[in-house]
C-alpha cells in the first residue's frame, strides 16, 4: 500500500511538481528530506531515482533534463549536502537546462545555534539561480505557498534554467497517511511572438549590402528545422557558416573545424577573415582561436540570436534578437537576398586544403591522443548519442568531421570536468539510442562516483583516453615555463580496471593502434553489462604530435 507524508509542505511541494508535469526526481538519501522522499517514491506519476552522491545526482539529473528538454527535480537533505549541487546548478544556469532543486532544511529556530547538519541554506545559490524561495509553514498552505511553488517551477520551464525551493521541516519526519494531495495540472507551454517585420527589415538592409558575413553556431540541441535553415544560407556567396560539433548541424559547405582553418593564417589573411557581420547563435563556443580572432578583428556588427540571453563573447555585441534561431530565420529569410561575393568560396577552398593536409597527417600519424580520437570517432555506430568530457577531449574532437547521424553533447556552460560522467549517464537513461561517453583520465577519475548508480543502461559505453595526466597542460605554453608542471598536469599511474570490477562494468584496455581497432570491432555489440575501454596513450608524445599536426596545416 502506498504511503504519503503527513507533512503539508511536503504534500504541496510534491503535488505542485506533478501538476507542472515534472516526471523524474533524483533523490539523495537523508533524514531531513524524508517527507519528500516518501512522497515522491510512492507517487504513481513520478519516476524516482536514488543517487547517493549529491554532486553526481545533480549532474545525473542535468543529463536527463538535457535530453528531455524539460525540468527534472533533485532532492537532498539539509546541511552541506545542498552545497554539492552547486557545480551542476552553475552548469544548468549557463547551459539553459531546467532543474528544480528541492532542499530540506531545519526550521529557522534551529539555524546558527550549533544544531547538526545546519547551514544558511536560503539564497545559497543566488549568483547562479533563476529563482530561489524558502517556504514557511506559517504561511497559508493552500494560498501563498502554492502560488510561490507554481511560479518558481514555471520560471524553470519558461526561462530554461535552475530554480531552488528550500523547505524547513520540523520533526516528526516519518509520519505517513494514505491520503494524497492533488492539484489541477497546468499548461506551461508558450508560443513565441515573432519580431516586428519593419524593425527586422532595417537589419536585413545591412545584411543585404554586406559582402562578408559569418554565421557562428555554438552548442545547440539537434533541430531539423535549423539544419534546413542553415543549409539555405550556403546559397549566399557572402555567407560563411562556422559550426562546432556540439551544434549538431552538418553540411559540406559548413566550416566544422574552426581551429584547423584559422590556426595557420598570417595577419594578411586574418584581416580577410574579418566579417562585416557576425551572426551568432547557440551556446558557448569551444574554439579559443575564433574568440581571439573576433576580439582582435572585430566585426562591424555582432548580432546574437537567442530567446534568453546574449553573451558579449567577442566584446562587440551590438544587437540581441531575443527569439529562437528557428523563428528568427523563418522571418529573416523573407527579407534577405544573396550578395555577390567570393567570401564563402575563398574560405571553403581553404577548408579543402586543410582537410587534405589533415588526412595526409592522420594517415601516417603515430599512436597518440590525436590518432585515438580519429579511430574512435570513426568507430561509433550510426545514430548514437555521444557525450564528451571537457578539457583536451572536446578540443581534439573539434578537429574531425563527425558522422552526421550522431548527436553530440558536452557540458560547455562552465566547461568543467567535474560532472561529465554523471551527465552522460543521466542522458543515457533517457535516450533510446546507444550512448558513447568519450572522456579523458582526469575527468573520469574526478567523477568516479558517477558509476555508483543503479540505473546505467547495458548499452552505455565509455572510451577512456588515459594519458597519465592532464595532457592539455603540456600543449599550453604557460605551465611548461614554470617549475610546477606536475601541479598543473596531475601525473598519475591510475587505471579504471578496479573501478570497473567494483561497479560491474566490462573492462578492456589497449596500448596501441592495432589493439584499439581490434577491441572496437566488438565494443558496441550487445552485452549484459555496460562496457569501458581504457586507451593508454604516450604521455610524452601527445603534445609533440599535436603541435606537429598544426604545423603541418601551414
Amino acid at each position: 500500500m502506498s504511503q504519503f507524508p503527513k507533512n503539508e509542505l511536503a504534500q504541496l511541494t510534491i503535488a505542485s511538481c506533478v501538476a507542472n508535469n515534472i516526471e523524474h526526481v533524483v533523490i539523495s538519501p537523508g533524514s531531513r528530506n524524508a517527507p519528500l522522499t516518501i512522497g515522491f517514491k510512492n507517487h504513481n506519476s513520478i519516476k524516482a531515482y536514488s543517487v547517493v552522491d549529491e554532486r553526481c545526482s545533480a549532474f545525473f539529473a542535468l543529463g536527463m533534463a538535457q535530453q528531455l528538454q524539460k525540468p527534472v527535480a533533485i532532492v537532498c537533505t539539509s546541511g552541506s549536502a545542498l552545497l554539492n549541487y552547486y557545480p551542476a546548478i552553475a552548469e544548468a544556469f549557463y547551459s539553459n537546462i531546467p532543474l528544480v532543486v528541492i532542499s530540506a532544511d531545519r526550521p529557522r529556530h534551529l539555524i546558527d545555534i550549533g544544531d547538526g547538519q545546519t547551514i544558511r541554506q536560503e539564497n545559497v545559490f543566488e549568483n547562479h539561480i533563476l529563482e530561489s524561495i524558502s517556504l514557511d509553514d506559517r504561511l497559508n498552505i493552500n494560498g501563498n505557498i502554492q502560488e510561490m511553488l507554481f511560479e518558481t517551477i514555471k520560471i524553470a520551464i519558461l526561462k530554461k534554467g535552475p530554480v531552488h525551493i528550500n523547505i524547513p521541516f520540523d520533526e516528526p519526519l516519518y509520519e505517513t497517511t494514505k491520503d494524497i494531495l492533488t492539484l489541477e495540472t497546468v499548461d506551461n507551454s508558450f508560443e513565441e511572438e515573432p519580431l516586428d517585420v519593419d524593425y527586422l527589415d532595417s537589419f536585413a538592409k545591412i545584411w543585404n549590402t554586406s559582402e562578408k558575413k559569418i554565421v557562428l553556431v555554438g552548442e545547440h540541441f539537434p533541430s531539423e528545422l535549423l539544419q534546413i535553415q542553415l543549409e539555405h544560407l550556403t546559397k549566399d556567396p557572402s555567407v560563411l557558416v562556422l559550426i562546432e560539433n556540439t551544434g549538431n548541424v552538418s553540411h559540406s559547405k559548413f566550416i566544422n573545424s574552426i581551429d584547423k582553418l584559422i590556426f595557420p593564417l598570417e595577419d594578411d589573411l586574418l584581416t580577410q577573415f574579418q566579417p562585416d557581420i557576425l551572426l551568432s547563435l547557440g551556446g558557448l563556443i569551444v574554439s579559443k582561436k575564433i574568440k581571439q580572432h573576433l576580439r582582435k578583428y572585430k566585426p562591424k556588427h555582432h548580432w546574437h540570436v537567442d530567446g534568453k540571453r546574449a553573451f558579449d563573447t567577442y566584446q562587440c555585441l551590438s544587437k540581441h534578437f531575443k527569439i529562437s534561431p528557428e523563428l528568427f530565420f523563418s522571418q529573416f529569410f523573407f527579407l534577405t537576398k544573396p550578395k555577390q561575393s567570393n567570401f564563402s568560396s575563398f574560405w571553403l577552398q581553404k577548408k579543402e586544403l586543410r582537410l587534405k593536409k589533415h588526412h595526409e597527417f592522420l594517415k601516417n600519424c603515430d599512436y597518440s591522443d590525436l590518432k585515438t580520437i580519429d579511430v574512435v570517432l570513426k568507430s561509433i555506430p550510426d545514430n548514437s548519442q555521444v557525450q564528451i568530457a571537457n578539457s583536451s577531449v572536446i578540443r581534439y574532437t573539434q578537429l574531425f568531421n563527425i558522422n552526421k547521424s550522431l548527436r553530440i553533447f558536452c557540458n560547455r556552460g562552465t566547461s568543467g570536468i567535474d560532472g561529465s560522467t554523471s551527465t552522460a549517464i543521466g542522458a543515457s537513461v533517457i535516450v533510446k539510442s546507444n550512448t558513447v561517453f568519450l572522456t579523458g583520465d582526469i575527468s573520469f577519475f574526478y567523477d568516479s562516483n558517477a558509476l555508483w548508480n543503479n540505473y546505467i543502461p547495458k548499452t552505455f559505453r565509455i572510451v577512456l583516453v588515459n594519458n597519465s595526466g592532464g595532457g592539455i597542460f603540456r600543449f599550453l605554453p604557460g605551465p611548461q615555463k614554470t617549475n610546477a608542471l606536475d601541479y598543473f598536469e596531475t601525473p598519475h599511474n591510475l587505471t579504471a580496471q578496479h573501478l570497473c570490477k567494483m561497479y560491474n562494468f566490462e573492462y578492456f584496455s589497449v596500448q596501441n593502434e592495432e589493439e584499439l581497432k581490434n577491441e572496437l570491432n566488438d565494443f558496441y555489440s550487445t552485452s549484459e553489462r555496460p562496457k569501458l575501454l581504457e586507451v593508454f596513450t604516450p604521455q610524452q608524445e601527445n603534445d609533440k604530435i599535436l603541435k606537429a599536426y598544426f604545423n603541418n596545416l601551414k
